[in-house]
């Protein structure tokens, strides 16, 4: 794993654990703990942590709604576009296709954006920006509108029943030889209805995603049929994805 990557798997747990004692650097990425103190004192340097006694703790972030407007501030913006667009070119004119929540799946939203594609989502900013780009054909996903999530999530068991889709796209928080993860578990369990809508279930995860196990485990690796992430994966993960017959596309 390169430093970079290292700083972005670390940045990614500190997202969800908000603190993380030098131990636990060195333990989690296997490094000695002049490299972890390194490693804390650059992403403190560079205003993305607090350092603090033993260890580290997140900087206070106030959660943004993914939009044409602020999209570019996401992190790994740029492998997540290429991520985005490789994985428009495997929709063809006609196909219908299932997108969840996350900058990813908003950006492959602007990528198919006016081609003659059904969108079924229930992820607001995405059914906002193509309602407002005039995109032919989106089928929303009703429910309780869940501001924090961006989100509509259907009390009832059908989610999105009748809707048939080639592909369901979706991210998560971790990807590992196991599976995908994600930490919303409300969110997960009712993308799990709606991907049995789906005949091929394609993942879209930045390289400092792979490798990591955070969350519950929404989809294991006999369930997932391609995975889209950048060239930084992991190469053990990617090998072991592939040995059980997913096809891994690195952009």
């Amino acid at each position: 794993m390169t430093e970079s990557q290292r700083h972005n798997a670390l940045l990614n747990i500190l997202s969800h654990r908000r603190t993380i004692t030098v131990e636990k650097v060195i333990n989690t990425f296997g490094i000695s703990p002049a490299t972890a103190r390194r490693d804390i004192n650059k992403l403190e340097e560079q205003g993305k942590l607090t350092k603090v006694r033993n260890g580290a703790e997140a900087k206070p972030q106030t959660r943004m709604f993914w939009s044409p407007i602020n999209i570019h501030q996401t992190s790994n913006h740029d492998e997540k576009t290429r991520i985005a667009h490789y994985a428009a070119q495997l929709c063809h004119s006609g196909d219908s296709v299932l997108i969840n929540c996350g900058s990813t799946a908003f950006l492959l939203g602007q990528e198919i954006c006016g081609s003659d594609i059904l969108v079924i989502t229930n992820y607001f900013p995405l059914i906002r920006y193509l309602i407002t780009k005039e995109h032919d054909e989106v089928v929303i996903i009703g429910g309780e509108y869940h501001r924090t999530r961006g989100l509509m999530l259907a009390p009832h068991q059908e989610v999105g029943h009748g809707y048939a889709a080639h592909y369901m796209f979706t991210s998560g928080k971790g990807l590992t030889a196991d599976g995908l993860y994600k930490m919303d578990m409300l969110a997960a369990m009712s993308e799990q209805k709606m991907m049995r809508q789906a005949t091929k279930l394609v993942v879209l995860v930045d390289s400092s995603k792979v490798g990591q196990r955070v969350g519950m485990l929404f989809a294991s690796t006999a369930q997932i049929d391609i995975v889209i992430t950048g060239r930084d994966a992991p190469h053990n993960v990617v090998t072991a994805l592939e040995a059980q017959g997913i096809e891994v596309v690195l952009v």
